[in-house]
């Protein structure tokens, strides 16, 4: 082996042993193109029951079945929810922090005012916070990501 293969065979398994390790979960990514989570959070309806690909840092996951993560936007304070359905895909706890590709449909969420007066005070209970249900005034309305597949960089 002359001298230029083995420099670069050295630098082939260089940057083998440093790239980041990507596992899937669920199925398969088949978008190549991404969305900007800011472009969906500004006009959701938009996209509503249609396919994207989203990318960025884990923010948060769920600590009890590993059913949902936040990703966080490309503008600062912006994410989406990301949910699965229970035990089809589990997010690890070590994913937080890690960057992600999600692909699913987002999906609109109307929940009625005793839901949401429910969902408000299941919050507060996990953040050890005061529920006051006074301060629910309105049925709330989320968009999330029901998400098929992901890739983690692990």
């Amino acid at each position: 082996m002359n001298f230029k293969s083995v420099i670069i065979t050295s630098l082939i398994l260089a940057g083998l042993l440093f790239a980041a390790d990507t596992k899937n979960f669920g199925e398969k990514l088949t978008l190549n193109e991404t969305t900007q989570i800011s472009k969906i959070n500004e006009t959701p309806e938009d996209f509503v029951d249609k396919a994207v690909l989203v990318e960025g840092r884990i923010i948060d996951v769920c600590k009890k079945r590993g059913c949902w993560i936040k990703i966080a936007g490309d503008k600062e304070f912006e994410s989406i929810l990301v949910k699965v359905d229970d035990g089809v895909i589990i997010f690890p706890m070590e994913s937080k922090g890690k960057m992600a590709k999600v692909e699913g449909k987002i999906e609109k969420v109307e929940y009625t005012m005793e839901q949401t007066i429910e969902k408000e005070k299941h919050k507060c209970e996990m953040e050890g916070k005061e529920f006051d249900a006074s301060k629910v005034t309105k049925p709330d309305v989320l968009y999330r990501l029901r998400a098929l597949g992901a890739d983690i960089e692990m």
